[in-house]
């Protein structure tokens, strides 16, 4: 089981991310919203992860928190993506107003992907 998160499952397509924004479903799961389009045509799961600049003005503190999504996903995505057929694009959104312990975040990724494991299993 490996728990890398190599270039070919990171998600940077601008019209690819576009489309996730006006057509892709959601689930919620505080302080993390998922955005994802099934998409059978891809060989991984893709993968994005964003932090508004609204809430939180300084940079580092927006990738510190990007960086703790980025793990948790790394970390949990074999046991809740484990569908071979179907593979997702996804872009992961943090909404909370406050920088949270990895803990939480945690939690809300095993969630949310489990969420959308259980949603499209037969």
């Amino acid at each position: 089981m490996s728990y890398k998160f190599p270039k070919n499952e990171k998600l940077k397509s601008s019209k690819t991310i576009a489309k996730l924004f006006s057509e892709g479903k959601t689930h919620f799961k505080f302080p993390l919203k998922l955005y994802y389009i099934p998409q059978p045509s891809i060989e991984k799961n893709q993968a994005a992860f964003a932090v508004p600049k609204r809430n939180f003005k300084l940079a580092v503190t927006r990738n510190r928190i990007k960086r703790q999504i980025r793990e948790a996903y790394r970390l949990n995505k074999q046991s809740s993506l484990e569908d071979k057929d179907q593979k997702y694009v996804m872009l992961f959104l943090f909404l909370g107003k406050e920088n949270l312990k990895f803990e939480q975040v945690e939690k809300a990724m095993i969630s949310l992907l489990k969420k959308l494991k259980d949603e499209n299993s037969p």
